[in-house]
């Protein structure tokens, strides 16, 4: 035997063994109490039969979940509904034989009449077929999803998972109401009940809401990815985690900041490694004596040596202002994959270039400066009968007192 027949063939096996046990363990009068043949269990002998019961039941499930690792491909609906259907029923099975072993079939046949189960055998048949169809459906849309992702690159594959789980959420939302409606004659009242607790809900949580529905907004939009290196308000570092309620970056100091989504939802966000390449600028002083077109012709030319620095866009310097004691010069280039590491590494040897190079060409680079100076001739000073006293000390003092002398 090969395929799922021969790797379930144990399976099978204690299967068939299962409606025999579970009709005989049903029958309470007959089964546990002597009498008609039968040995009475006492017990001992009921809870070692559980716990065989309870291996039986666990290693049919051992099996199942073994073979569907064992399938190097996907597995398709029809062998997905026919394992878990394999699960469900031996697992039932086991709890009926459970329950017939400890003599609790009087109460759950007394349970059946009074709450008139038989009347709702065939709304429980359609509540089982349209559960089954939901999943069969979430099966296959996941499949159609599964290939859009992999024939193109407009979908990523977080988004794909995002995607599969918002379908089911709706699927199963749906197959509900619809099971819900199969048990209710008042399903509008339920629903009008259910709104209005979510109406509740919401106001009491409205920060959490919102903060989980930015978050699918982020992972929808995609305005960064883990691994990013971003600047958000006064924090920039990577991006090590985006979950649907928080959004989570390593500082280049080694802190990992937590931030809620509903803020990155609201606020700007700087990426500097999106597009694979980020300009960074070097300002840099001459002279006013020196030649600014010279200049900026020298530190081109040394940042061209530069491993990191991109040859296309090439290195670019431009007169940026009229410093207070120098010309201010903008040095730009480009790196790729840009990194905080890539960034300063790179901007260091940037420098050490252009001061090198200035030095060797007799640019000045010059520093802030503060000339002090006094007048060569003291302040005039006209005091009472209009005499001139000079002196910027003492002039209006040593006046009042010659007057008062003569007096």
């Amino acid at each position: 035997m090969t395929g799922l027949g021969a790797f379930l063939a144990p399976t099978t096996e204690m299967a068939a063994v299962m409606p025999a046990l579970v009709t005989d363990a049903l029958l309470v009068n007959d089964t546990i109490r002597p009498g008609n043949g039968r040995v009475a269990l006492g017990p001992l002998e009921r809870a070692v039969a559980s716990v065989g019961v309870a291996v039986v039941v666990i290693a049919v499930r051992y099996l199942v979940r073994r073979y569907r690792r064992a399938q190097t491909g996907d597995l398709g609906t029809t062998k997905r509904l026919a394992l878990s259907s394999v699960i469900a029923a031996s697992t039932a099975a086991g709890v009926l034989t459970v329950v017939g072993l400890w003599g609790l079939g009087d109460q759950l046949v007394a349970a059946y009449g009074s709450l008139a189960l038989a009347e709702q055998v065939p709304n429980i048949v359609l509540a089982v077929i349209v559960l089954g169809g939901a999943y069969a459906l979430t099966d296959f849309l996941g499949q159609i999803i599964h290939e859009v992702v992999s024939t193109g690159k407009t979908i990523s594959t977080h988004q794909k998972q995002i995607i599969y789980r918002l379908t089911q959420l709706g699927v199963y939302s749906l197959a509900g109401l619809i099971v819900i409606g199969l048990f209710t004659d008042n399903l509008g009242s339920l629903l009008v009940g259910a709104g209005f607790l979510g109406i509740v809900v919401g106001m009491a949580a409205r920060q959490t809401l919102g903060s989980v529905l930015a978050g699918i907004v982020l992972m929808f939009s995609r305005p960064f990815e883990i691994g990013d290196w971003i600047e958000f308000e006064e924090n920039e570092g990577t991006v090590t985690e985006i979950t649907i309620f928080h959004t989570r970056i390593q500082t280049f100091d080694g802190e990992y900041v937590t931030i809620p989504n509903d803020r990155i939802a609201n606020n700007p966000i700087i990426d500097r490694s999106r597009k694979g390449r980020l300009r960074i600028e070097v300002e840099v002083g001459i002279d006013y004596d020196d030649d600014p077109d010279h200049a900026a012709e020298v530190a081109q030319e040394a940042m061209a040596g530069i491993d990191n620095v991109r040859t296309a866009p090439r290195p670019k310097v431009v007169a940026k202002r009229f410093g207070d004691s120098a010309v201010v010069l903008g040095a730009r280039f480009w790196i790729d994959q840009p990194s905080a590491r890539k960034r300063w590494r790179t901007q260091t040897a940037v420098i050490s270039a252009i001061h090198g190079a200035f030095r060797e060409e007799g640019i000045t680079i010059p520093f802030p400066q503060r000339t002090h100076g006094a007048r060569s001739e003291g302040l005039s000073v006209t005091v009472g009968s209009g005499s001139d006293v000079t002196g910027a000390n003492g002039g209006g003092r040593n006046g009042d007192a010659g007057a008062g002398g003569d007096e």
